[in-house]
């Protein structure tokens, strides 16, 4: 499916999903306790995956120190799929001649390999998906060495808009997204199970029944600072619905591609560390500059998201261009942004009491990786579309 088609469906579907799903949440799964880390290939590379390149991006996650910062995952997006065998059984295309190795190489470096489907016959890309072939499919990756499925709605959509009425379309998407997971279960390999459906139908409150460890909450992100913010914000209210082994996902990491900043950057790695989202970083790991390196392996920002009481932010307060946002985290402290959304330089002053703490009390800037004391607010100058973010208490 090419993109202009891509966006024209989700826009479609768009067009019914009003729907409020069901609102069951399911145990938490063995993986993901806390927001899956690592690097996918869609953004920067799009259809120019090959096998070659996904091991220089292996290597590269080792030597640049982000596997041992904590990113884990090395994930195939759209366009890897061959053709089905006689049996059914899917086969990589030429640009993967052994998935098998593959796997088995990204494991050696101690890191984890993903992959990508849809429950639709088609992808996004018009490559195999997993429509009719789902147990089979499974098997495959299992048998592979995978450890990560991002489930990609795309052409199941089609099948949505003809069902005629929200609550067929939504029950089609629940069975489609429930029988991989029975599939990926049965397997007995654990798999991080990513849902990828653009937010319809307000996943959030029904993923979980399904067992999803993540799911998308919005539309595909762009390397555009305002499309960044417009998806990250969005987040707001969503808080109550995340928590170990269950994510809100608003989508893929654009730090080093290019687009933005070194200060626009800082703001969207401090966002996703807020929501407690998962960081999979979207650009070319074997060329990223010192910057990059250092704003992807800041060990205390991703401490934020790594957190393990699994807690994720929300917003507290905003007023024009300013906002504070605030994530408890395990032991009492809290981990609070101070965003200025603005195109000029701004003052901002945080309240700590605000916050719900009583007194002075210890804050830490976390990107200039300073002790500031104990205090009972604190007042600084942000630069343009720049972030302040602290530990407090």
């Amino acid at each position: 499916m090419t993109a202009t088609r891509r966006r024209a469906l989700i826009a479609a579907v768009a067009g019914v999903a009003a729907l409020v799903g069901a609102s069951v949440r399911a145990e938490p799964a063995q993986v993901a306790a806390t927001p899956p880390m690592g690097w996918n290939s869609w953004n920067h590379f799009a259809a120019k995956i090959d096998d070659a390149t996904v091991r220089a991006q292996a290597d590269a996650m080792v030597k640049s120190g982000m596997r041992d910062a904590g990113y884990r995952y090395i994930n195939i997006d759209d366009t890897w799929e061959g053709t089905r065998d006689a049996s059914g059984v899917i086969h990589p295309n030429s640009k993967f001649p052994d998935m098998k190795a593959l796997a088995d190489y990204v494991h050696s470096k101690g890191l984890k390999l993903g992959i990508y489907s849809s429950p639709g016959p088609k992808t996004c890309a018009g490559y195999e998906g997993s429509f009719g072939h789902e147990v089979q499919d499974a098997q495959t990756y299992a048998a592979w060495g995978i450890d990560y499925l991002k489930y990609d709605l795309c052409s199941l959509g089609t099948q949505m808009i003809a069902a005629g009425s929200l609550d067929k379309a939504q029950e089609i998407q629940l069975a489609a997204y429930r029988k991989m997971d029975a599939a990926l279960k049965a397997t007995g390999r654990p798999m991080v199970y990513s849902l990828c459906q653009y937010g319809f139908f307000q996943p959030w409150r029904w993923a979980p029944s399904v067992d999803g460890n993540s799911w998308r909450t919005t539309g595909d992100i762009e390397d555009k600072f305002q499309r960044m913010l417009q998806i990250g914000l969005s987040q707001a209210g969503l808080a109550k619905f995340a928590g170990p082994g269950h994510w809100n996902d608003p989508d893929m990491l654009e730090v080093g591609n290019g687009g933005m900043t070194a200060i626009e950057y800082r703001t969207h790695m401090s966002l996703w560390a807020l929501l407690a989202a998962p960081l999979l970083a979207g650009n070319d790991l074997s060329t990223m500059t010192p910057e990059t390196t250092a704003i992807l392996t800041n060990h205390e920002i991703i401490a934020v998201d790594q957190d393990v009481a699994g807690v994720q932010g929300d917003r507290v307060k905003v007023e024009g261009g300013l906002e504070i946002w605030a994530k408890p985290l395990a032991g009492g402290a809290k981990a609070v942004g101070l965003f200025n959304l603005s195109d000029q330089p701004a003052y901002l002053e945080v309240k700590f009491s605000e916050l719900g703490f009583a007194g002075p009390v210890r804050a830490r800037d976390l990107w200039a990786a300073k002790d500031l004391g104990a205090m009972a607010a604190y007042k600084v100058e942000i630069p343009a579309h720049g972030v302040v973010m602290l530990r407090v208490g």
